[in-house]
């Protein structure tokens, strides 16, 4: 099994809440067109720290070739291109678990 991390951190001045709505819905619906997505969860962070990033969400995927049809997959590339838009910092991590 494959899971991948994302931590999405908003550009300042943006409505944090807003956002992290938007994009949880947006995400939690890919559940629903990308076949290899197994599972999926996406919160919100709930510390206040400056260093802290807004959203993050876990993904898994039987393997990188699942995880490379979800990169590609064009609900996902949408959701690509409005988070260029609005982050100002993004963090991934992919790694197989046992």
């Amino acid at each position: 099994m494959l899971k991948h991390i994302v931590m999405l951190k908003f550009n300042a001045g943006q409505d944090i809440e807003q956002l992290s709505g938007e994009f949880t819905q947006m995400l939690n619906a890919l559940k629903n067109s990308v076949p290899s997505l197994k599972s999926m969860e996406v919160g919100k962070n709930i510390s206040v720290k400056p260093s802290a990033y807004h959203l993050v969400l876990t993904a898994f995927f039987d393997d990188e070739a699942g995880l490379d049809a979800y990169r590609s997959h064009p609900d996902h590339v949408k959701i690509l291109h409005r988070i260029k838009k609005t982050v100002e910092k993004m963090a991934a991590v992919d790694y197989f678990v046992s």
